[in-house]
């Protein structure tokens, strides 16, 4: 799965708008939506928020692994 395919199927998983998501990454929602369908590239320190923010890991937000693992704690 692609990384594009995984932030979408979060975000849906905890039933938010593409609009709530922007806001937490201080971006329009025009932009997220690119982010969402591979028109544009999302920034890693961009998915760094976003696996906090889901409390899921990396190689599992970027599609790099199917087993849902926690964000680690520092």
């Amino acid at each position: 799965m692609k990384y594009n395919e995984r932030i979408r199927e979060i975000r849906e998983d905890h039933s938010l708008t593409q609009q709530k998501i922007a806001n937490l990454l201080h971006i329009g929602q025009r932009t997220y939506a690119d982010y969402e369908s591979g028109k544009t590239r999302i920034p890693v320190d961009s998915l760094l928020l976003l696996a906090r923010f889901y409390n899921v890991s990396m190689d599992y937000i970027t599609g790099a692994s199917n087993i849902k693992s926690k964000y680690p704690l520092k």
